[in-house]
């Protein structure tokens, strides 16, 4: 259900707004509603109702009549009456609904403070709109520099040109009242547009910024739901949440307005229950009430002075120790009364789509073990090409010993131009047995002849 402007081509009409398809976010589709009569036809003789809805930048709607009898339907870009010249807003519903609309809004639609439409947007119009728009956004960063250099607590969260370009609206949070005369002398000066500052709350902020809530979908402010209703702490001590701020806070900073979705059905439940302030006399001691479970039907209770047991019970029991309490008897104790919760063994299931477990990645990692036996062979054959090393050794210098204990006048001797290396003696038939010994170091060898 998209406006026409964002899925046009580059052939077709011009694009009002800029979000080009993502129409479930950022303005586009805010607070829209379906009209389900659009392809119904009137009876003979009913004119269609002459007012449309119109929707302006983020989720500012306002309704204006159809004065020149316009051909209009959802997703058309219209000039609209404004003061001081016009504006330029999308039309979100036509017909029969719109009346819903402002009968559910408190809006007399015979008044004729109703402003009117003027025609459907031209191509010089929405140029117009669209140079405006661009100039929002640095215009903001510098709307809020001067704000801080006049040391206001103040908070610019957005700017809204009009469709025309004549005037801007800025949008501020602020918790006092801000004297910001000054500031809109500043801003005129240094923006030369017509000047207008609206105060909003920090829940029309976020409905106007809009945004990503904790349970992941798009804020409700900003997406259907039209009407702020006060949230209160009760809501969650109704719901037995805990009092966390920081999780019972939404993006404006206030209570979740979720917290009054499920409130009514706590409610209709917690009627069959005992109050929770409620007092159980025993003879073991006074037990007060911990926890309830309105699915279940269950309260736990635990003794004055002994918070950390609990003691399960159902509501009719619970029931039936206030009546004899009523009558100033005594029980004997919770024990006596009390359900003993079996826990229930883990089920497990089997995997029959073959899809990846959820929590594969909630285990830590197991750390792989050493492999000793590879570490104790590395270990001997280091040891092993050690000792063929010092063998080796050993043999060579026992071979450079033997060469120079030799009688010089031999000349056809030639184990001097022999490698060093040479293990052999004089006589090969005779071999000696060669010891391993610690290996001597020879700085140099000379032979004499």
């Amino acid at each position: 259900m998209a406006c026409t402007s964002c899925s046009t081509s580059d052939g077709g009409a011009p694009k009002g707004c800029k979000n080009n398809g993502t129409c479930g976010t950022d303005s586009c589709n805010k607070l829209t509603v379906f009209d389900w009569l659009s392809n119904m036809s009137l009876p003979n003789g009913e004119t269609p109702f002459d007012c449309v809805e119109v929707r302006f930048k983020n989720g500012r709607k306002e309704f204006f009549r159809n004065t020149e009898k316009l051909t209009l339907s959802m997703g058309d870009i219209v000039a609209t009456e404004a003061s001081p010249g016009h504006d330029i807003g999308i039309v979100t519903l036509t017909g029969e609904l719109v009346r819903i609309q402002m009968k559910k809004k408190g809006v007399n639609h015979s008044s004729t403070d109703i402003p009117k439409v003027y025609r459907k947007a031209s191509q010089r119009d929405i140029d117009i709109w669209s140079a405006a728009r661009d100039k929002e956004e640095p215009m903001k960063v510098r709307a809020r520099e001067l704000a801080i250099a006049q040391k206001l607590e103040m908070k610019i969260s957005d700017i809204e040109f009009q469709g025309d370009g004549s005037k801007a609206t800025f949008y501020y949070t602020a918790n006092d009242r801000v004297d910001f005369r000054l500031l809109i002398k500043d801003f005129a000066k240094e923006f030369s547009t017509r000047v207008e500052m609206k105060q909003v709350g920090l829940r029309q902020e976020a409905a106007r910024l809009g945004g990503i809530g904790s349970c992941g979908r798009e804020l409700c402010c900003s997406t259907w739901l039209t009407d702020f209703r006060s949230v209160n702490t009760s809501a969650a001590r109704y719901q037995q949440l805990s009092l966390n701020p920081q999780k019972l806070a939404g993006q404006c900073g206030k209570l979740k307005c979720c917290l009054n979705y499920e409130l009514d059905t706590y409610m209709d439940a917690l009627k069959g229950f005992p109050d929770f302030d409620t007092k159980l006399i025993t003879e073991k001691g006074d037990a007060v009430c911990q926890k309830q479970d309105i699915f279940k039907g269950l309260m736990w209770f635990a003794y004055t002075n002994d918070f950390a047991n609990w003691h399960v019970l159902k509501i009719d029991q619970v029931k039936e120790i206030i009546a004899e309490n009523k009558l100033k008897n005594k029980v004997a104790s919770l024990e006596d009364f009390a359900i003993v919760m079996v826990q229930e063994p883990e089920k497990h299931f089997n995997n029959a789509m073959g899809q990846e477990s959820l929590t594969r990645f909630d285990q830590p990692k197991k750390k792989k073990k050493p492999n000793k036996k590879r570490k104790n062979g590395d270990n001997a054959i280091v040891a092993n090409s050690t000792n063929e090393a010092n063998t080796k050794n050993g043999a060579n210098n026992n071979a450079n010993r033997n060469n120079n204990n030799r009688p010089n006048n031999n000349k056809q001797n030639h184990n001097n131009n022999r490698p060093n290396n040479n293990t052999k003696q004089n006589n090969p038939s005779e071999k000696k047995p060669v010891v391993a010994r610690k290996p001597i170091i020879i700085t140099k060898n000379e032979n004499k002849e």
